[in-house]
């Protein structure tokens, strides 16, 4: 079990819903205490559903849920590091953390999953490269030291990487969050598990057998260790699905993940959103478990 409480989040995947539908839970979320954080998804065509029904793009949308937010947490769940140049993203990301005050947590991933099928036809749809697993977990790792440098060194720098090739890089502003915001890193592959150990603060993984996670999470530990690095300073995320007809379910998940070491959930919230969702989440889900926990 953790040693603090858990902290529990909602994410709103932003396809086949509008904007309203989005803005409308997040407003909820935002005055209801139990709930921390809060996460849009980072996809350019719809993963689930009608391959051709619309989706928004994560990071314009999250900067406008960032606007109309005082409270949560906020974040991608996570960036794909294949869509945008690392450059262009540490500007983006310290526009959002600038418009929020200082709310936001920095999700970033490999990107250029295989599965689902849906998410492959993303690259050549928008003229993006389809890399191969080395060179999407190589370039993460480039881009993981790219951004935290621009969010911290105050003269400009070269870099010349393998896969990233800076001159002259340099960022101003800066972020709100000294030195820079918290750092997530998504996955559960060895290869992104060694970047979450060198470089974040917070490591996610989307869910799956409880008995993987639980390996993962010890392999982690395992990568800490090699580096000298202390494996409590990183916080374990995970998400969780959510089931609406079936919440004793999903307590039943969010009990297992918490035994298991995980403080930071992530309740992924199917579309379409029922009415007052938030109040229900909080009451249903977190609550319960809270109450059970007491």
């Amino acid at each position: 079990m953790p040693t603090s409480a858990p902290s529990f989040g909602i994410l709103t995947a932003q396809q086949h819903v509008e904007y309203r539908d989005v803005l409308n839970v997040w407003l909820e979320a935002d005055a209801i205490p139990e709930i921390e954080h809060a996460w849009l998804f980072d996809h350019l065509m719809p993963i689930g559903g009608d391959p051709n029904g619309p989706i928004f793009e994560g990071w314009t949308l999250l900067s406008a849920l960032a606007a109309e937010t005082e409270r949560l947490r906020i974040g991608l769940l996570v960036t794909s590091n294949r869509f945008r140049p690392p450059a262009m993203l540490a500007k983006i990301a310290t526009t959002v953390d600038i418009i929020s005050d200082g709310r936001l947590d920095f999700g970033i991933g490999a990107g250029s999953r295989p599965n689902p099928p849906e998410a492959r036809r993303e690259y050549p749809a928008h003229g993006l490269p389809f890399h191969d697993v080395a060179h999407a977990v190589g370039s993460l790792a480039e881009a993981c030291v790219v951004i935290k440098r621009l969010w911290t060194e105050e003269s400009p720098f070269d870099f010349d990487g393998e896969y990233v090739q800076l001159t002259g890089a340099m960022q101003n502003p800066k972020p709100v969050q000294r030195q820079h915001p918290p750092l997530l890193v998504a996955g559960r592959s060895a290869a992104v598990l060694r970047i979450v150990a060198e470089h974040a603060d917070i490591w996610n993984i989307p869910g799956g057998d409880i008995d993987d996670v639980i390996a993962r999470s010890a392999l982690l530990d395992r990568y800490c260790a090699e580096i000298g690095r202390d494996p409590a300073s990183i916080t374990r995320s995970i998400h969780v699905p959510v089931s609406y007809e079936e919440a004793e379910r999903t307590r039943d998940a969010i009990g297992q993940v918490v035994d298991a070491g995980f403080g930071h959930i992530v309740l992924g919230l199917p579309a379409p959103y029922p009415v007052g969702v938030a109040h229900w989440v909080a009451d249903e889900l977190i609550g319960t478990f809270a109450h059970a926990q007491a």
